[in-house]
């Protein structure tokens, strides 16, 4: 990993700083991938190993805002997997397990079984059904809501922003019988009315990619870690 980014300890470390979280999507073949959003497994493994050595490991948001919250978050990263691709069944939930790391998968109950029409570069990759979403959880996994459909918030009317965020959750809860508090902005795009509608919801927290302005658990700063980006630091 470069040797310029902030040192993984310190962004790690105490409640007051924002919680370091790496964004990942598809984990498989990144041969045709124009949007940079697919890691391979080994190079998963790769950065799960180089984080793991210098005593740090990989959890879902749920866990690392619970462990700052009681003061024990030093060592803890967040890991997201945004999409709910199915490879990530056979990319990712290998090499979570064995680097002992857990993470957090927003998933689009809107579009179950469907794929990434929201792409329009391709290529198509297969989202995960709810049988997979469930497989997912069984294995550890928090499940997160990424919307229903992946439609930009910042742009929604009111009915679909409600539906977005609340059916979503409500979809989720169904699925996999167990409680949906985190959500993650499709696109990664936020304002002030998509954070305000996902408080809401009855989400605890939400993740964007640049959030601007705005902070506090609904305005989550990620970093992406794809195809040819290295495992970064946000503060």
């Amino acid at each position: 990993m470069p040797s310029s980014v902030e040192s993984p300890r310190r962004a790690a470390a105490g409640p007051g700083r924002v919680p370091w979280i790496a964004m990942y999507h598809s984990v498989g073949d990144r041969a045709d991938d124009p949007y940079r959003i697919t890691v391979t497994p080994g190079r998963l493994e790769r950065q799960l190993r180089w984080l793991r050595a210098r005593g740090l490991r990989g959890v879902s948001v749920r866990e690392l805002l619970a462990a700052r919250a009681r003061g024990q978050g030093r060592g803890l990263v967040g890991l997201t997997f945004d999409d709910g691709y199915a490879d990530f069944l056979t990319g990712a939930t290998d090499v979570l397990a064995r680097w002992e790391c857990t993470a957090t998968l927003f998933a689009l109950p809107g579009r179950l079984g469907g794929d990434n029409a929201w792409d329009p570069l391709g290529p198509r990759k297969p989202l995960l059904t709810a049988d997979g979403i469930r497989s997912a959880a069984q294995a550890g996994v928090e499940i997160g809501s990424h919307g229903l459909t992946h439609v930009d918030l910042t742009r929604a009317d009111d009915l679909t922003l409600k539906a977005e965020t609340v059916e979503s959750r409500a979809l989720l809860e169904t699925l996999t019988g167990a409680p949906v508090t985190g959500f993650c902005y499709p696109y990664g795009r936020v304002d002030a009315r998509a954070a305000e509608a996902v408080r809401e919801a009855g989400y605890d927290y939400a993740c964007a990619i640049a959030p601007g302005a705005l902070t506090g658990p609904y305005a989550l700063p990620g970093c992406t870690s794809g195809s040819t980006t290295p495992i970064c630091v946000c503060r």
